[in-house]
């Protein structure tokens, strides 16, 4: 994409926006690390009897291994599968040295997570006329500093480009130039649309929606009256336009901390206990961060995996750690008896707002 490129006939010089996404970053930084693990089937996570698959590494996908899904049915899938607990500390090392990459490019970096972010680089800071050439850069300088491979997608909006990392991986890149956008989306089937869970694309299917080019073809009222808020989205990308800007220092939206028990567990005062750590996680990290939060939730996942979420909001900020424990606890208090023995708790804080404007919520009785 050149400096001249426009946008749908604008005046405006097109976005030139790259997504960044690194391979199978956490099976891929243990297989760096350990020489024993190169070329062999890798699941980061749990052990194979109680825990769940944070990532799996490009020989484990084969076998359909894949995020989120419980280890022992990972293990069914792979028998000759490697569990290897996670390393959070040094995937945060690393995901700061790419970061600095991306910095000497752009001041305009949105983190999604530690291995993916957008950059906006219309205007960069080295000068480069075309975005493919700065995504060039930037995976060769991420492979020849971290021995890591990354891929990248580069388009005029972050939908696109988001579609076009995938398109290549791994360790490769793809434009989707203006005149491409609208064609590429047309054709692409509704699941695999950045942002339409499994769910959604059942519903559109059930309203005769299948691609891009079945949701162009209705009117904004339709989908507005069928998807909400959300329907406007949808219309809009199924035509390539995504005006969201690529947000700098974008504000996390929740703060969270959980734990699967070696052994599931049924009793109140068990389960308070394991509340404790998860609280003193979420605090360590408010503190951190200097956020606050109004609305803790609590989750909970049964011995079948059924999960149940339970949420309060309070009028201000939780003002410290132990009245979010209170507030957790209180949560907890209310469901039991449980009607399931439990395998994993988690807590987390949303409704963030930084310390500046937080004003502490005084009294939390529950």
């Amino acid at each position: 994409m050149s400096e001249s490129d426009t946008v749908t006939g604008e005046a405006s010089p097109v976005r030139k926006i790259i997504h960044i996404d690194m391979d199978a970053f956490y099976a891929s930084v243990e297989q760096r690390d350990n020489p024993d693990l190169r070329g062999k089937p890798v699941a980061v996570g749990g052990s194979a009897e109680r825990g769940v698959v944070a990532a799996a590494s490009y020989e484990a996908r084969q076998f359909g291994v894949r995020s989120a899904m419980p280890s022992v049915t990972a293990k069914r899938q792979c028998p000759d599968l490697i569990f290897v607990r996670p390393r959070f500390e040094v995937y945060k090392a690393i995901s700061r040295q790419i970061r600095g990459i991306f910095a000497e490019h752009t001041p305009i970096i949105e983190p999604l997570s530690l291995d993916e972010a957008y950059l906006d680089v219309t205007e960069n800071l080295q000068g480069i006329p075309l975005a493919r050439d700065i995504a060039l850069k930037i995976r060769g300088k991420i492979k020849a500093e971290t021995d890591l491979n990354a891929s990248a997608g580069i388009s005029y909006n972050k939908f696109l480009a988001k579609l076009a990392s995938d398109h290549r991986k791994p360790n490769g890149q793809f434009v989707i130039s203006p005149e491409m956008g609208p064609a590429f989306v047309e054709t692409l089937p509704v699941g695999r649309f950045h942002g339409i869970g499994p769910a959604t694309a059942a519903k559109m299917n059930a309203l005769g929606l299948f691609t891009g080019l079945d949701i162009r073809n209705q009117t904004l009222e339709f989908m507005n009256a069928n998807f909400g808020k959300s329907g406007a989205y949808y219309y809009w990308i199924s035509r390539g336009v995504d005006d969201r800007p690529v947000r700098a220092n974008r504000i996390r939206k929740s703060i969270g901390a959980e734990t699967t028990f070696s052994t599931d567990l049924a009793e109140y005062g068990a389960l308070a206990a394991e509340l404790k750590p998860l609280v003193d996680k979420v605090w360590r990290h408010c503190e951190a961060t200097g956020n606050r939060g109004r609305t803790v939730t609590l989750k909970i996942k049964f011995a079948d995996f059924e999960i149940i979420t339970r949420s309060r909001s309070v009028a201000a900020a939780v003002a410290g750690r132990n009245d979010l424990e209170r507030l957790a606890c209180g949560l907890l208090e209310v469901e039991m008896p449980l009607p399931k023995r439990v395998r994993l708790l988690g807590v987390s804080l949303s409704a963030l707002q930084t310390g500046d404007d937080a004003e502490p919520q005084l009294t939390l009785g529950i």
